[in-house]
């Protein structure tokens, strides 16, 4: 039987770490929900929140790894789609506080109430359903990028030129988001959140669920990822990243897979910033800052560039780091420890945490086979070349 196609180009490595996401996805949850309060064991579900939004960040990363590890595509302004998601689904959640909200308006969310909108914009039509907004989330991302893509790729802008595009479209669109008049709640953003599919969002059990759907959402993102970068499809993406040119000349069309593949991660990034709000509980202009996106490159960076797994590990390995460090005394320093980082892991560990561990580890396995390879040579009647013939 042929394997599916979403689980044929796994090895051993990508085989545990779907299992790993898998076993987190449904311990954790249990555990929370299950366990008493108290014991040594159960996680509170502050922290099945905390441990939901590293997920959320890790699909991110993955959509980054995806166009910058195995195409060459540098976006620093990733955190735009990311946000986009996170506003689509912002607007659902928005719509389901009705006449609960502070002033009672059943169409209109108090935001629009407090600015004397006197009806809700056309653009907000359709976000009282759940399947539109689920839509929405991968169609506004995924055609904002198309766009982009479309008009960058085909102008043939690469390098630091396409990284900087980037990162002035998400300033931009920082700039817009903070506008009281742009019908998206301003400064404030969206907030004060009731329900999502009928359920409390403040519940645990629905915080279980949705940290449940963000592990499943991830590991169909590595799915994706993995398909597509083991296929002729990746080994082409490779030939865009390591010589675009000779690519070209072969008779390629560069344009085309480029933007295939930053649309598509687009698209993921929206799916993380959906899966994100519910969990947070608010989403604000705050999110398109061009820092979010560049700290979103250094977690592929320091999990391994080109690795998928290493993309993931960093963005919960530094995620981490930044809830630990920012709630002390170190609190103030922590741009500067990550810039740090960031520097420590170029000059060191130019491949990132994943990628040096398979380097590292790669000679040792080759040693470990050779014997086996050379016994197997040998009961074949097949052995080393006698230079003395």
């Amino acid at each position: 039987m042929t394997p599916h196609i979403l689980t044929r180009s796994l090895d051993r490595a990508a085989t545990a770490f779907v299992l790993l996401v898998a076993a987190v996805g449904v311990l954790i949850p249990l555990s929370n929900l299950l366990l008493p309060q108290g014991s040594m064991f159960q996680v509170p579900t502050y922290l099945v929140a905390l441990w939901g939004k590293y997920v959320c960040y890790a699909i991110l990363a993955l959509s980054i790894d995806l166009i910058w590890g195995y195409c060459g595509i540098l976006s620093l302004g990733h955190g735009a789609f990311f946000a986009l998601g996170g506003y689509a689904m912002g607007m659902y959640l928005m719509r389901q506080i009705g006449s609960r909200g502070v002033y009672g308006n059943p169409i209109l969310p108090d935001f629009m109430v407090f600015l004397n909108w006197d009806k809700l914009p056309w653009y907000w039509y359709g976000f009282d359903k759940f399947a539109f907004a689920a839509l929405m989330v991968l169609l506004v991302p995924g055609l904002l990028a198309f766009c982009f893509g479309w008009l960058a790729f085909r102008s043939r802008v690469t390098g630091v030129y396409l990284s900087i595009i980037t990162q002035a479209m998400t300033y931009a669109l920082l700039l817009a988001f903070f506008r009281n008049d742009f019908g998206f709640g301003g400064n404030n953003g969206l907030t004060d959140f009731k329900d999502i599919l009928g359920f409390n969002v403040q519940a645990e059990g629905t915080r279980a669920a949705l940290f449940l759907l963000s592990c499943l959402a991830l590991i169909i993102a590595f799915l994706i990822c993995r398909a597509i970068v083991t296929s002729k499809l990746g080994k082409v993406l490779i030939a865009v990243r390591d010589a675009e040119s000779r690519t070209r000349f072969l008779g390629y069309r560069v344009e085309s897979y480029k933007l295939f593949v930053f649309t598509l991660s687009a698209c993921m990034a929206g799916v993380a910033g959906a899966l994100y709000v519910p969990q947070v509980g608010i989403i604000n202009p705050s999110e398109f800052a061009p820092g979010n996106s560049i700290e979103a490159v250094i977690w592929v960076a320091v999990g391994g560039r080109g690795t998928l797994i290493g993309a993931a590990l960093g963005a919960v390995v530094v995620n981490y780091a930044k809830t630990f460090f920012t709630s002390g005394p170190l609190a103030p320093y922590w741009l500067f420890m990550l810039g740090a980082l960031f520097i420590l892991v170029t000059l060191l560990l130019p491949k990132g945490i994943v990628g040096t561990f398979h380097s590292w580890w790669e000679p040792i396995r080759a040693r470990r086979n050779s014997p086996d390879a050379e016994s197997a040579a040998r009961e074949d009647g097949v052995g080393a070349p006698n230079l003395a013939e």
